[in-house]
């Protein structure tokens, strides 16, 4: 095990900011395209989620070529962060012009936002993520930095998420509201992203390629074809665990985010109650985080993630049940002790993404780190996609009128089992996917074999 320590305590800190600074483009497109494009622009649920969905299925094709770039860079900068560091200024841009829809003709309005909407996330957020997550394997090799790594820029995200949903829709009134307010809003995120994902670029640096033990293998890594990495991920088992890991969980969160505003609006009958019940999520989660690399260092990251996905499983049971009946308080308790259970999967994930790629080099010989990374990317979107665009068409499906100040009994009974009960359904998918993701173990067979093997000769 590596235990050089390669990162001061500053540089961990303006990593972290990085997801401070994407989450300012995707809590906001999560959280509120849904509410903007239906309300502020009078545009239909389900055609804009289906729109969601096609484009997601293209956006999941970038996601192993841009992968696959980043394992064949080499510069000064590095090989993943150039890609983040120009990706940040386009992806600003595409922010500010998704809350930017013209007042056009309705065919003109949707081929407006799905090609926006398809650069935002098949380009510049995958270019963008794949090479932030990368770093975590490329800044150090330290197994206990690379765990830290993770909490510190979940805990980040979440703060950032809390942000987010506790004050825009106060924002966009306060700017107005309708299309200029929701436009005003994108800008000041843009630049919050801008501004936060500079820092974490600029102030991380990666192991120079010739202090790598295995440069000749980087070599050899290079002359590979994008088809080649593909056949080796799609033969790593625990890849295909982890990336269906991450779909899962951001479409479960897809659907809360996306419909989230709309609980609170049509249900408890207001929309600020979101801020109340994102921080009683999310503040359970930061004091998860924060923990995780110490229970994780006297446990194992697979004890502590199976026994944190028990718990959070467990807990979202009554409080959808409490959610249901109206009693606030009891249905945010539980959904605190769900949250704070669901919390160090979240903060090992890029530890447990640098595993599986020491797995494929352990057993096919090659280094995939950035290729092997694009689950992360490809994960968020594709999920994130599926669960924003199953809200569009079980809203449609509800009779959703973004029109009607009170809504029918088929719309609020939709609106609940999406915010309620999906998320328990989805919650014992990923619950088997941890059970079965000991990547760990599977190093140790392996490098134990070898050395068996080794010895017989």
């Amino acid at each position: 095990m590596e235990n050089k320590k390669y990162l001061k305590w500053y540089q961990k800190l303006a990593y972290g900011t990085g997801d401070m600074g994407s989450n300012f483009m995707y809590a906001l497109v999560s959280s509120f395209i849904l509410l903007y494009l239906t309300t502020a622009m009078g545009m239909n649920a389900a055609i804009v989620g289906t729109l969601m969905m096609v484009s997601k299925i293209l956006d999941g094709i970038t996601d192993v070529f841009f992968g696959g770039l980043i394992d064949k860079t080499h510069s000064k900068m590095g090989k993943a962060r150039p890609w983040m560091f120009w990706s940040t200024f386009l992806l600003a841009i595409s922010e500010i012009l998704l809350f930017s829809v013209p007042q056009a003709a309705p065919t003109l309005q949707y081929v407006y936002f799905f090609v926006v909407y398809t650069l935002l996330n098949a380009g510049f957020y995958t270019a963008n993520n794949i090479a932030y997550a990368a770093l975590t394997a490329l800044i150090t090799k330290n197994p206990t930095e690379r765990v830290q790594l993770g909490s510190i820029r979940f805990v980040f995200a979440l703060i950032t998420n809390i942000i987010i949903a506790s004050i825009t829709v106060g924002l966009v009134e306060n700017f107005g509201g309708g299309p200029a307010g929701w436009r005003t809003v994108a800008i000041i995120y843009a630049l919050l992203l801008t501004v936060f994902n500079s820092i974490a670029v600029l102030a991380v640096k990666e192991i120079p390629e010739e202090e790598n033990a295995d440069q000749l293998n980087a070599v050899t890594a290079d002359k590979r074809s994008l088809w080649d990495n593909f056949k080796l991920l799609v033969r790593n088992k625990y890849y295909l665990l982890i990336l269906a890991y991450y779909i899962v969980f951001y479409a479960s969160s897809g659907i809360g985010s996306g419909i989230g505003v709309f609980y609170c609006t049509y249900t408890l009958g207001s929309a600020e109650v979101l801020g109340l019940i994102s921080m009683v999520g999310m503040v359970p989660m930061v004091v998860g985080l924060l923990i995780t690399p110490a229970l994780v260092s006297k446990f194992g990251i697979y004890k502590v993630n199976l026994w944190g996905m028990i718990i959070s499983v467990a807990a979202s049971i009554p409080s959808a049940i409490f959610g249901y009946s109206g009693k606030l308080v009891p249905y945010l308790a539980f959904a605190a002790i769900s949250s704070l259970g669901g919390a160090p999967m979240l903060g090992t994930l890029n530890a447990v993404i640098a595993e599986t790629a020491t797995y494929s080099y352990n057993k096919d010989g090659v280094h995939l780190d950035g290729t092997m990374f694009s689950c992360s990317s490809m994960g968020i979107k594709l999920g994130g996609g599926i669960g924003t665009a199953l809200g569009g068409w079980l809203l449609a499906a509800g009779g959703f009128d973004g029109a009607a100040a009170v809504q029918s009994a088929s719309a609020i009974s939709m609106i609940n089992f999406m915010y309620l009960m999906i998320p328990v359904i989805l919650g014992i998918v990923k619950l088997i996917l941890v059970a079965r993701l000991d990547v760990e173990k599977a190093n140790k067979q392996l490098l134990a074999s070898k050395e068996t093997a080794e010895t017989a000769q």
